[in-house]
Protein backbone atom coordinates (compact mmCIF):
# COMPACT_ATOMS: atom_id res chain seq x y z
CA UNK A 1 0.00 0.00 0.00
CA UNK A 2 1.62 3.75 -1.07
CA UNK A 3 1.66 6.63 1.20
CA UNK A 4 -1.67 7.95 -0.85
CA UNK A 5 -3.90 5.33 -0.52
CA UNK A 6 -3.36 5.55 3.65
CA UNK A 7 -5.69 7.11 5.82
CA UNK A 8 -3.26 8.75 7.91
CA UNK A 9 -2.23 11.00 4.80
CA UNK A 10 -5.29 12.56 4.35
CA UNK A 11 -6.25 12.89 8.19
CA UNK A 12 -2.70 14.44 9.08
CA UNK A 13 -3.10 16.96 6.15
CA UNK A 14 -6.61 17.62 6.82
CA UNK A 15 -6.14 18.43 10.62
CA UNK A 16 -3.20 20.49 9.98
CA UNK A 17 -4.93 22.64 7.19
CA UNK A 18 -8.26 22.79 8.77
CA UNK A 19 -6.30 24.23 12.23
CA UNK A 20 -4.28 26.77 10.27
CA UNK A 21 -7.99 27.59 8.18
CA UNK A 22 -9.52 27.87 11.10
CA UNK A 23 -6.81 30.21 12.66
CA UNK A 24 -7.36 32.25 9.42
CA UNK A 25 -10.95 32.52 9.50
CA UNK A 26 -10.90 33.67 13.12
CA UNK A 27 -8.43 36.46 12.11
CA UNK A 28 -7.29 36.82 15.86
CA UNK A 29 -3.46 37.99 15.74
CA UNK A 30 -2.83 36.47 18.85
CA UNK A 31 -4.13 33.37 17.82
CA UNK A 32 -2.33 33.87 14.41
CA UNK A 33 1.07 33.96 16.49
CA UNK A 34 0.40 31.31 18.84
CA UNK A 35 0.01 29.14 15.65
CA UNK A 36 3.10 30.32 13.56
CA UNK A 37 5.44 29.20 16.70
CA UNK A 38 3.58 25.73 16.95
CA UNK A 39 3.72 25.49 13.25
CA UNK A 40 7.42 26.90 12.80
CA UNK A 41 9.11 23.97 15.33
CA UNK A 42 6.78 21.22 13.27
CA UNK A 43 7.91 21.96 10.45
CA UNK A 44 11.74 21.68 11.88
CA UNK A 45 11.07 18.70 13.61
CA UNK A 46 9.31 17.38 10.65
CA UNK A 47 12.00 17.99 8.08
CA UNK A 48 14.63 17.19 10.92
CA UNK A 49 12.89 13.92 10.44
CA UNK A 50 13.81 13.74 6.95
CA UNK A 51 17.14 12.73 7.66
CA UNK A 52 17.23 11.97 11.39
CA UNK A 53 13.96 9.78 11.46
CA UNK A 54 15.12 7.83 8.22
CA UNK A 55 18.36 7.51 8.26
CA UNK A 56 19.30 7.72 12.19
CA UNK A 57 21.95 10.02 11.75
CA UNK A 58 21.44 12.35 14.76
CA UNK A 59 21.83 16.32 13.29
CA UNK A 60 22.89 18.91 15.78
CA UNK A 61 23.81 21.32 13.02
CA UNK A 62 19.92 21.66 11.85
CA UNK A 63 19.79 24.94 12.83
CA UNK A 64 22.64 25.77 10.07
CA UNK A 65 20.21 26.24 7.40
CA UNK A 66 17.41 27.85 9.38
CA UNK A 67 20.19 30.42 10.05
CA UNK A 68 21.65 30.71 6.60
CA UNK A 69 19.08 30.39 4.80
CA UNK A 70 16.83 32.59 6.64
CA UNK A 71 20.04 35.28 6.13
CA UNK A 72 19.71 34.67 2.66
CA UNK A 73 16.50 35.25 2.21
CA UNK A 74 16.27 38.24 4.30
CA UNK A 75 19.03 39.43 2.58
CA UNK A 76 17.19 39.58 -0.79
CA UNK A 77 14.13 41.05 0.44
CA UNK A 78 16.13 43.66 2.63
CA UNK A 79 18.87 44.52 0.26
CA UNK A 80 17.24 43.34 -2.85
CA UNK A 81 13.93 44.08 -2.70
CA UNK A 82 12.58 40.51 -3.50
CA UNK A 83 9.24 39.08 -2.51
CA UNK A 84 9.03 37.27 0.18
CA UNK A 85 7.95 33.88 -1.30
CA UNK A 86 10.36 34.08 -3.75
CA UNK A 87 13.03 35.01 -1.34
CA UNK A 88 11.93 31.90 0.59
CA UNK A 89 12.01 29.56 -2.10
CA UNK A 90 16.36 31.31 -3.01
CA UNK A 91 16.81 30.58 0.49
CA UNK A 92 15.44 27.17 0.71
CA UNK A 93 17.46 26.48 -2.52
CA UNK A 94 20.75 28.14 -1.50
CA UNK A 95 20.34 25.86 1.95
CA UNK A 96 19.94 22.68 0.05
CA UNK A 97 22.75 23.15 -1.94
CA UNK A 98 24.68 24.02 0.89
CA UNK A 99 23.43 20.93 2.38
CA UNK A 100 24.64 18.68 -0.71
CA UNK A 101 28.42 19.90 -0.59
CA UNK A 102 28.33 19.31 3.42
CA UNK A 103 26.48 16.07 3.22
CA UNK A 104 29.56 15.00 0.76
CA UNK A 105 32.41 16.47 3.33
CA UNK A 106 30.99 14.48 5.99
CA UNK A 107 28.53 11.76 6.23
CA UNK A 108 30.97 9.22 5.48
CA UNK A 109 31.26 9.71 8.83
CA UNK A 110 28.92 7.96 11.71
CA UNK A 111 27.80 7.89 15.17
CA UNK A 112 29.09 10.60 16.99
CA UNK A 113 31.69 11.37 14.75
CA UNK A 114 29.17 12.83 12.53
CA UNK A 115 27.05 14.18 15.23
CA UNK A 116 30.17 15.97 16.73
CA UNK A 117 30.77 17.60 13.26
CA UNK A 118 27.55 18.97 13.15
CA UNK A 119 27.99 21.21 16.32
CA UNK A 120 31.34 22.12 14.36
CA UNK A 121 29.41 23.53 11.23
CA UNK A 122 26.99 25.62 13.30
CA UNK A 123 30.03 27.35 15.54
CA UNK A 124 31.54 27.52 11.94
CA UNK A 125 28.63 29.23 10.60
CA UNK A 126 28.17 31.64 13.19
CA UNK A 127 31.97 32.62 12.86
CA UNK A 128 31.62 33.47 9.22
CA UNK A 129 28.27 35.19 9.54
CA UNK A 130 29.37 36.92 12.66
CA UNK A 131 32.17 38.49 9.86
CA UNK A 132 30.35 38.65 6.70
CA UNK A 133 29.76 42.30 6.06
CA UNK A 134 27.22 41.80 3.50
CA UNK A 135 24.82 40.20 6.25
CA UNK A 136 25.78 43.01 8.59
CA UNK A 137 28.26 41.30 10.40
CA UNK A 138 27.66 40.86 14.00
CA UNK A 139 24.98 43.32 14.49
CA UNK A 140 22.83 41.93 11.75
CA UNK A 141 19.99 43.52 9.23
CA UNK A 142 16.79 44.71 9.26
CA UNK A 143 13.91 45.56 6.94
CA UNK A 144 12.74 49.21 6.31
CA UNK A 145 9.01 49.50 7.72
CA UNK A 146 8.19 50.65 4.19
CA UNK A 147 8.81 47.42 2.92
CA UNK A 148 6.02 46.09 3.86
CA UNK A 149 3.41 48.42 2.30
CA UNK A 150 3.86 46.46 -1.17
CA UNK A 151 1.46 43.67 0.90
CA UNK A 152 -0.77 45.85 2.07
CA UNK A 153 0.89 47.00 5.40
CA UNK A 154 2.59 45.36 8.61
CA UNK A 155 -1.01 43.01 9.33
CA UNK A 156 -0.88 41.76 5.69
CA UNK A 157 2.11 40.91 5.86
CA UNK A 158 2.13 38.99 9.37
CA UNK A 159 -1.26 37.18 7.98
CA UNK A 160 0.78 36.73 4.64
CA UNK A 161 3.99 35.03 6.21
CA UNK A 162 1.84 33.06 8.09
CA UNK A 163 -0.57 31.66 5.08
CA UNK A 164 2.74 30.48 3.51
CA UNK A 165 4.33 28.69 6.53
CA UNK A 166 0.97 26.72 6.49
CA UNK A 167 1.08 26.11 3.05
CA UNK A 168 5.08 24.64 3.50
CA UNK A 169 3.79 22.50 6.87
CA UNK A 170 1.28 20.97 3.74
CA UNK A 171 3.90 20.63 1.36
CA UNK A 172 6.09 19.23 3.73
CA UNK A 173 3.59 16.50 5.24
CA UNK A 174 3.11 15.95 1.29
CA UNK A 175 6.93 15.42 0.78
CA UNK A 176 7.42 12.80 4.00
CA UNK A 177 4.84 10.38 2.86
CA UNK A 178 6.25 10.37 -0.85
CA UNK A 179 9.65 9.36 0.32
CA UNK A 180 8.65 7.15 3.12
CA UNK A 181 6.80 5.26 1.10
CA UNK A 182 9.25 5.46 -2.32
CA UNK A 183 12.06 2.81 -2.76
CA UNK A 184 14.40 6.10 -1.84
CA UNK A 185 12.38 5.72 1.75
CA UNK A 186 12.97 2.41 1.69
CA UNK A 187 16.46 2.43 1.31
CA UNK A 188 16.88 5.26 3.71
CA UNK A 189 15.18 3.02 6.22
CA UNK A 190 17.25 -0.09 5.63
CA UNK A 191 20.57 2.52 6.14
CA UNK A 192 19.00 3.60 9.51
CA UNK A 193 18.57 -0.42 10.41
CA UNK A 194 22.00 -1.55 9.27
CA UNK A 195 23.81 0.42 6.88
CA UNK A 196 26.39 -2.10 6.09
CA UNK A 197 23.63 -4.48 5.45
CA UNK A 198 22.01 -2.04 2.86
CA UNK A 199 24.85 -1.29 0.99
CA UNK A 200 25.86 -5.16 0.28
CA UNK A 201 22.35 -5.30 -0.83
CA UNK A 202 22.93 -2.25 -3.59
CA UNK A 203 21.82 1.01 -1.59
CA UNK A 204 24.44 3.49 -2.66
CA UNK A 205 23.87 4.82 1.31
CA UNK A 206 26.64 8.19 0.48
CA UNK A 207 23.94 9.43 -2.20
CA UNK A 208 20.87 8.34 -0.28
CA UNK A 209 21.76 9.95 2.56
CA UNK A 210 23.79 13.34 0.71
CA UNK A 211 19.87 13.47 -0.81
CA UNK A 212 17.97 12.98 2.59
CA UNK A 213 20.05 16.01 4.06
CA UNK A 214 19.23 18.01 1.43
CA UNK A 215 15.59 17.56 1.30
CA UNK A 216 15.54 18.33 5.36
CA UNK A 217 17.61 21.82 5.21
CA UNK A 218 15.07 23.06 2.13
CA UNK A 219 12.50 23.47 4.59
CA UNK A 220 14.06 25.19 7.91
CA UNK A 221 15.41 28.33 5.51
CA UNK A 222 11.87 28.98 3.85
CA UNK A 223 10.64 28.77 7.64
CA UNK A 224 13.64 31.13 8.73
CA UNK A 225 13.12 33.25 6.26
CA UNK A 226 9.58 34.10 6.96
CA UNK A 227 10.49 33.99 10.58
CA UNK A 228 12.70 36.66 10.22
CA UNK A 229 10.86 38.85 7.98
CA UNK A 230 7.65 38.97 10.58
CA UNK A 231 10.05 39.93 13.13
CA UNK A 232 11.91 43.06 10.46
CA UNK A 233 15.65 41.56 11.70
CA UNK A 234 17.91 38.95 11.86
CA UNK A 235 21.07 38.76 14.32
CA UNK A 236 23.49 35.95 14.12
CA UNK A 237 22.80 35.10 18.38
CA UNK A 238 18.75 34.45 16.79
CA UNK A 239 19.61 32.57 13.67
CA UNK A 240 22.47 29.74 14.98
CA UNK A 241 21.02 29.17 18.65
CA UNK A 242 22.51 25.49 19.31
CA UNK A 243 20.07 24.62 21.69
CA UNK A 244 17.34 24.67 19.22
CA UNK A 245 18.98 22.04 17.59
CA UNK A 246 18.80 20.17 20.25
CA UNK A 247 15.05 21.04 21.25
CA UNK A 248 14.01 20.00 17.52
CA UNK A 249 15.93 16.93 18.07
CA UNK A 250 13.54 16.31 21.68
CA UNK A 251 10.52 17.17 19.30
CA UNK A 252 11.46 14.21 16.95
CA UNK A 253 12.01 11.75 19.46
CA UNK A 254 8.98 12.63 21.36
CA UNK A 255 6.38 12.42 18.80
CA UNK A 256 8.34 9.07 17.12
CA UNK A 257 10.79 9.56 14.61
CA UNK A 258 10.48 7.73 11.18
CA UNK A 259 6.77 8.21 11.59
CA UNK A 260 4.97 11.23 9.63
CA UNK A 261 2.29 12.19 12.48
CA UNK A 262 4.85 11.89 15.33
CA UNK A 263 7.51 15.17 14.70
CA UNK A 264 4.25 17.11 14.30
CA UNK A 265 2.46 16.17 17.70
CA UNK A 266 5.97 16.12 19.28
CA UNK A 267 6.73 19.68 18.16
CA UNK A 268 3.12 20.97 19.27
CA UNK A 269 3.35 19.26 22.24
CA UNK A 270 6.60 20.03 23.74
CA UNK A 271 6.62 24.06 22.33
CA UNK A 272 3.32 24.05 24.50
CA UNK A 273 5.26 22.17 27.38
CA UNK A 274 8.23 24.97 27.10
CA UNK A 275 5.66 27.31 27.17
CA UNK A 276 4.42 26.67 30.44
CA UNK A 277 7.85 26.10 31.73
CA UNK A 278 9.30 29.52 30.52
CA UNK A 279 6.34 31.29 31.96
CA UNK A 280 6.84 29.34 35.53
CA UNK A 281 9.12 31.19 38.33
CA UNK A 282 10.17 27.91 39.21
CA UNK A 283 11.15 26.00 35.94
CA UNK A 284 11.73 29.11 33.66
CA UNK A 285 15.79 28.78 34.06
CA UNK A 286 15.55 25.02 33.88
CA UNK A 287 13.79 23.98 30.90
CA UNK A 288 16.63 23.11 28.73
CA UNK A 289 17.69 20.50 31.82
CA UNK A 290 14.00 19.33 31.44
CA UNK A 291 14.44 19.15 27.77
CA UNK A 292 17.77 16.48 28.57
CA UNK A 293 15.93 14.75 31.22
CA UNK A 294 13.18 14.47 28.69
CA UNK A 295 15.38 13.01 25.84
CA UNK A 296 16.95 10.86 28.10
CA UNK A 297 13.57 9.55 29.41
CA UNK A 298 12.44 8.89 26.12
CA UNK A 299 15.55 6.60 24.81
CA UNK A 300 14.95 4.12 28.15
CA UNK A 301 11.50 3.70 27.75
CA UNK A 302 10.08 5.23 24.85
CA UNK A 303 12.24 4.78 21.91
CA UNK A 304 9.72 4.53 19.22
CA UNK A 305 8.19 7.67 20.70
CA UNK A 306 4.44 8.74 21.51
CA UNK A 307 2.93 7.36 17.93
CA UNK A 308 5.11 4.37 17.76
CA UNK A 309 4.45 3.23 21.04
CA UNK A 310 1.17 3.80 19.99
CA UNK A 311 0.97 1.96 17.19
CA UNK A 312 2.74 -0.98 18.47
CA UNK A 313 0.12 -1.13 21.23
CA UNK A 314 -2.90 -1.04 19.12
CA UNK A 315 -1.57 -2.08 14.73
CA UNK A 316 -5.27 -1.43 13.97
CA UNK A 317 -4.16 2.05 13.91
CA UNK A 318 -0.77 1.64 11.82
CA UNK A 319 -2.98 3.04 9.14
CA UNK A 320 -3.76 5.89 10.68
CA UNK A 321 -1.05 7.34 12.75
CA UNK A 322 1.67 7.03 9.51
Amino acid sequence: MNGWTRPGTWLTLLALAGAGLGVCALGDDGWRETAFTLLMYAVLASSLNLFLGFTGYINFGHIVFFGLGGYTGFYLISQCGWPVYLAALAGGGVASLLATGIGLAILRLRGAYFALATIGINEAARSFVNNFPPFGGSTGLSVNFSSYARYGGASQALWLTFELLLGSACLLVVLSYAIRYSRFGLGLLSIREDEDAAMSLGVDAPRYKTLAYAASAFFPAVVGTLFFFKNGNVEPGDAFRLHTSIEVIVMVMLGGQGTIAGPLLGAIGYERLRGYLLTSPLFKNLHLSIAGLLLLLIVLFVPAGAVGAIRRRFPALRRVLG
